[in-house]
């Protein structure tokens, strides 16, 4: 359970410009203790899973920051070709583990990469979640499970509407078998079909040997994220992320910001109508302060 009430805030959504990523940070900086990298299906972005994640952190996770990348635009060969933002090439619809999945590779050093830096702020990999819809669940479950060692095993894997691309090169890191997986999948799925969630489901925990890998399956739900779905994605992110106010990040000492970093802080802390006006580092880094020691 979180130890403070969420229901009637709204977090801070920020976009960067040069990497396309979007960040919906925790309520409070000081509770920041967990992170869900969160990636986007074939053809869609970051953008459009802001809603999803910024009710999260409302209501279930406040203590969450999560991570929206946007996949690189590729031609995409299932679609005659056709660019569009895809984590990897697609070939067919029907062997996945002869897929070549060209890019899968790189798209997997991308979130490694974005694991990395939240690590060096100080979220521990044990607190992090790898999650995503369709193309992108499938990349979560890929990238997830084959982290480079034991000692970056994270807290789960959320995999929605998808399946396991590249099947028969993928190998469970040793150490990462416990990881848990939640695959919630419609069972009238017409574009990632229930057969591929039950072949990879049996991939995975039968013939790789993961041991906590559950597919939950949803009667009349298409390729869609359902609200069950929804509502079981909210309590396995709650279960594998709890609230815990030891593990916190601290903040970045003000003083120690560039201005860019403290007009961010400052509006995510909702004092931007205090800095009107403000031209000087030393007041941003002063009303920063000043709030943070109100905050105790």
């Amino acid at each position: 359970m979180s130890t403070f009430t969420a229901t009637h805030s709204t977090p801070t959504v920020t976009r960067d410009g040069t990497t396309g990523l979007i960040t919906v940070h925790p309520l409070h900086d000081s509770n920041h203790s967990a992170t869900v990298v969160f990636c986007h299906g074939l053809g869609d972005s970051g953008e459009g899973w802001v809603d999803v994640a910024e009710t999260l952190v409302r209501t279930v996770v406040p203590h969450c920051k999560f991570l929206l990348p946007t996949a690189p635009i590729r031609p995409v060969t299932l679609n005659g070709g056709m660019r569009m933002n895809a984590w990897y090439d697609l070939t067919g619809l029907t062997d996945r583990a002869a897929e070549s999945c060209d890019g899968i590779d790189a798209s997997c050093d991308t979130l490694r990469a974005l694991l990395a830096s939240e690590h060096a702020l100080g979220v521990r990999y044990d607190r992090m979640v790898l999650a995503g819809f369709s193309q992108g669940g499938a990349l979560s479950l890929f990238a997830g499970l084959q982290m480079p060692s034991a000692a970056e095993r994270l807290a789960g894997v959320l995999v929605l509407s998808g399946y396991l691309p590249g099947a028969g090169k993928f190998r469970i890191t040793d150490g990462l078998h416990g990881t848990p997986v939640l695959h919630a999948h419609g069972e009238a799925d017409p574009v990632v079909m229930l057969e591929w969630a039950k072949k990879t489901h049996e991939h995975v925990a039968g013939e790789k040997g993961g041991t906590a890998y559950e597919l939950r399956t949803h009667p009349n739900v298409g390729h869609t994220v359902s609200p069950g779905m929804l509502a079981q994605a909210q309590a396995f992110l709650q279960r594998v992320l709890p609230d815990a106010p030891d593990l916190a990040c601290k903040p970045k000492a003000p003083a120690d910001m560039s201005v860019k970093e403290l007009k961010e802080a400052v509006k995510r802390a909702g004092l931007a109508a205090r800095a009107v006006g403000f031209s000087e580092k030393r007041e941003f880094v002063a009303l920063l302060e000043e709030h943070r020691k109100e905050q105790g």
